[in-house]
């Protein structure tokens, strides 16, 4: 393939000026003072509405809130009769009920009752089988 209008010479000559041109660097470097770089920080970027929210206040213990341990003997009695009540209880309904630690209340309760983890009553707990027969044969005890 040759060139149509242009002698050698001359193609020879505009093929080097074009190598030469390409050379020769056009971008700059300069050096900012007293930059942090926060331009470089990526902005957030919000896509739909924007809405801010509202920090929840951090919620400290008073000292009347603080909850005494009652005796073991007095909770257990408590908790047969919330579960005459209701089968099935969360434990932080049992909290809320006793008055009682939440520690102190966990173990009482791995003593007498199942811990649901499957299942339709998941998270709540249940009456061991044989604390169960011991309030139903009491019931019709009291009837009579």
């Amino acid at each position: 393939m040759k060139p149509k209008n242009l002698v050698s010479d001359e193609y020879r000559k505009l093929c080097r000026d074009r190598l030469n041109k390409s050379k020769i660097k056009t971008r700059t470097l300069q050096v900012l003072e007293n930059d942090h770089g926060g331009f470089m920080r990526p902005q957030p970027v919000t896509i739909g509405p924007t809405y801010t929210a509202k920090k929840k206040a951090a919620v400290s213990k008073a000292p009347e809130t603080k909850r005494i341990r009652i005796e073991r003997q007095e909770l257990e009695l408590l908790v047969f009769k919330l579960f005459e009540q209701q089968s099935h209880w969360t434990l932080k309904q049992l909290v809320g009920e006793t008055q009682q630690p939440e520690a102190f209340l966990k173990e009482v309760m791995s003593e007498l009752c199942i811990y649901n983890k499957r299942g339709p009553n998941q998270g709540k707990y249940e009456l061991k089988p044989e604390f169960c027969k011991t309030t139903e044969e009491e019931k019709p005890a009291e009837q009579s």
